[in-house]
């Protein structure tokens, strides 16, 4: 075993690549730790996001410390500022996006449990307390990632990259099954 060369590196994910035509995007309601927003816009690029949405209260690209972490990730996305967390939720579902909060909610389900096909913008708000309500209440569902140990809830730029490989894997599946689904008019 040998690891892949940059030459078979882009081979191989252009082959995932082509397994998926949904979109993907991600709206940050008043994320403010630059490292936070520097890891999840590198987690933008990595999973083809095409909008990230920032609030007005919201770090941007624009801080030096978003850059050490970003590595120039946000030049392959749009990036837009909004006024608050609503905004992020009307501007997504104008672009014809279901909008799912990452959130520890009480009507929130397993993230796994969740039909993620299609084209999704993944809402997540502030390091400490989470998406505004007002937002949250407009959002079409709400998500968590189940947990094992003794901390409650994972770091936000985390929490993105984990919903964005499982909304990745959804539409891999998907495509995978109706691959494997007869056509009814050939059979």
């Amino acid at each position: 075993m040998k690891q892949l060369g940059s030459t078979d590196l882009k081979r191989l994910h252009r082959e995932w690549r082509r397994k998926s035509t949904s979109r993907l995007a991600l709206g940050l309601d008043s994320v403010q730790g630059p490292f936070n927003v520097g890891g999840i816009l590198r987690t933008a690029a990595a999973y083809r996001a095409e909008t990230v949405w920032l609030t007005a209260r919201g770090t941007g690209p624009e801080n030096p410390k978003v850059g050490k972490t970003a590595l120039g990730s946000e030049r392959f996305f749009d990036i837009e500022r909004v006024p608050d967390g609503p905004a992020i939720i009307s501007a997504a579902q104008a672009a014809g996006y279901r909008t799912i909060a990452i959130e520890l909610a009480d009507m929130s389900t397993p993230i796994f449990d969740a039909d993620l096909t299609g084209d999704v913008c993944f809402v997540l708000g502030n390091e400490d307390h989470g998406m505004s309500a007002a937002a949250l209440q407009v959002c079409d569902a709400a998500v968590y990632i189940p947990q094992l140990g003794k901390i409650g809830s994972l770091n936000v730029s985390i929490a993105a990259a984990v919903a964005c490989y499982e909304w990745s894997r959804q539409q891999w599946r998907s495509d995978a099954d109706a691959a494997l689904t007869p056509d009814p008019r050939t059979t």
